[in-house]
């Protein structure tokens, strides 16, 4: 049996090595047309930052490493051109030589991931200072420039992950960096109780954000930037941190079907309309583990596991993918912020209305011991049944170990009913005795079982926001929050004494505040028979 598999980063390999490892007869070649496979592309930013020094350790494989340890064909600047299903055959063109070729195969893999989107904005062809980065070539190209030019600014277009993560490798190389992004928030879709953290860390280390702005053309060969409200940037260079669209211009003249973001269609074994060609990674549309609706699928560690998954498949396993999650983590400065599942922002966009979320701030370990700090967490899950959407967390440490526990309940279809009884290590130095994940299982049941009200600032009726009593249980001299102006600031630790000051005839609002106050707030006034309600924001 002849496998050919196109694209060499992560679902490639994964799928040839696992591949080899069941059938050492089988015959195996890997197509991809740039200079290197198996390299670490969420790496890249840590590299050009120069915290990772070695560029050669990004790369964990090379084409003579897998010929002899696992006698696999590896052609770099490989290009294939064309597909044809009908008689198994692919063009394929050598660019260095520029000698072109055909290729048969038994079944193919389409590992061809995705690449950087540029907008259309005037002027950017003529832009000579600009770059992104998706694979080793593009991270040589951002170093030379470095090292050569020595720019002192660099302005990126889009403040998601990836203009996150590169924001702090200019920063390293003594850069001025400014971040445009049209959204109203860093760090998209990531929800905003996590993004205005992300936002004021990066401003602190000097980075300059700007946000609902759009570039509307480039000036002086990419080194003036001219924005939607007529003022303007001068640059030394520019990123473009923009997304990404799913390379699939060769499947898609070869008849394979496409979603209506144009990733490749698979079936729970990967396998796509046409007969022996099946496709893992970026490229490609699976469906959500969560909601069970299609989903893209575009993590590099979950182009790894569908590699492994499809060799176990076509060995003749009877394996089926379960569903894409998505979860990932992102270093910035002294803080990390991870994700799994849904945002409330997606959650949004998609329509769907029956969820309720819990933001908590407890320390990473325990508080007494040395160097305590807060793990901004964020839980949203389903009110009808308590099921888990997703999780958000930022801090200093211990963010990403929160959020894979949560990815594990999730894989295990727990519910918010689980979560208080998660057995989780418990040390001074890691955790507490009731950790970041028991306590919001238990703020959210608490929620379910409608012993807490809450409600969004905007959702606030108009007679209530004239009538109503709004309470600030702010302790003196922390700063206000939230956007309800408070009728009264009577402190947490002064609520109990002061109890006579709060009206008897009205609804009782608890203002947003982060953390746990407002909840132990409401069930002192809840005790005490009034009719409170928390503001969320």
């Amino acid at each position: 049996m002849k496998y050919v598999v196109i694209g060499g980063v992560a679902g490639g390999p994964s799928f040839a090595t696992r591949l080899r490892r069941i059938d050492e007869n089988a015959e195996i070649i890997i197509l991809e047309r740039g200079s290197a496979i198996s390299y670490a592309g969420c790496a890249i930013p840590y590299y050009l930052g120069g915290v990772i020094k070695n560029r050669d350790s990004l790369i964990e494989r090379t084409p003579e490493i897998l010929k002899q340890k696992n006698n696999i064909d590896v052609r770099l600047f490989n290009e294939v051109t064309k597909i044809d299903p009908q008689n198994k055959k692919l063009a394929v063109t050598n660019l260095k030589t520029g000698d072109e070729y055909s290729e048969t195969y038994d079944r193919l893999v389409l590992a061809t991931g995705a690449r950087p989107y540029f907008p259309d904005i005037k002027g950017i062809e003529q832009a000579d200072n600009i770059f992104a980065v998706r694979n080793m070539d593009d991270a040589d190209a951002v170093k030379n420039f470095l090292d050569t030019e020595e720019p002192k600014s660099v302005v990126i277009l889009g403040g998601g992950a990836i203009g996150i993560e590169i924001a702090e490798s200019f920063t390293e190389n003594n850069m001025d960096v400014t971040i445009v992004e049209q959204n109203g928030q860093v760090a998209y879709p990531l929800d905003e109780e996590i993004a205005e953290i992300i936002q004021a860390d990066m401003e602190k280390n000097g980075v300059r954000i700007l946000l609902n702005r759009q570039v509307v053309e480039f000036q002086d060969d990419g080194h003036k930037v001219l924005l939607d409200d007529d003022s303007n940037i001068s640059t030394d260079m520019l990123f473009m941190a923009t997304g990404v669209v799913p390379n699939v211009e060769l499947a898609q003249d070869a008849g394979i079907n496409l979603a209506q973001d144009h990733h490749i269609i698979v079936d729970n074994k990967f396998q796509t309309n046409i007969a022996d060609i099946y496709a893992i990674g970026d490229v490609i549309e699976t469906k959500s583990l969560i909601s069970g609706q299609p989903i893209p699928s575009l993590l590099s560690s979950a182009a790894n596991r569908q590699g492994h998954l499809l060799a176990d498949i076509l060995s003749g396993q009877n394996y089926e993918y379960p569903g894409f999650i998505g979860a990932g983590a992102s270093k910035f400065f002294d803080l990390t912020s991870s994700f799994v599942g849904f945002t409330e922002n997606e959650l949004n966009a998609a329509g769907y209305n029956n969820y309720a979320n819990v933001f908590i701030t407890p320390f990473d370990h325990a508080f007494f011991f040395p160097n305590a700090t807060r793990v901004n967490f964020k839980l949203i899950y389903d009110t009808k049944s308590g099921k888990i959407l997703g999780g958000q967390a930022v801090g200093e440490n211990g963010i990403d170990k929160r959020i894979y526990q949560l990815s594990v309940a999730i894989s295990g279809h727990l519910t918010v009913y689980d979560l208080p009884q998660l057995e989780i290590p418990y040390s001074p130095p890691y955790s507490s005795t009731r950790d970041v994940l028991n306590i919001a299982g238990y703020v959210a049941i608490n929620q379910l079982q409608n012993q807490i009200k809450t409600i969004d600032a905007n959702d606030i009726p108009k007679a209530e926001l004239e009538n109503g009593f709004f309470l600030d249980i702010r302790e003196p001299g922390k700063p206000f929050a939230g956007t309800v102006m408070a009728s009264a600031n009577i402190p947490l630790s002064q609520l109990r004494n002061r109890i006579n000051e709060i009206p008897t005839d009205q609804k009782i609002y608890i203002t947003f505040r982060k953390g746990i106050g407002p909840y132990n707030a409401s069930t002192i006034l809840k005790g005490k028979g009034f009719d409170v309600t928390l503001i969320k924001e």
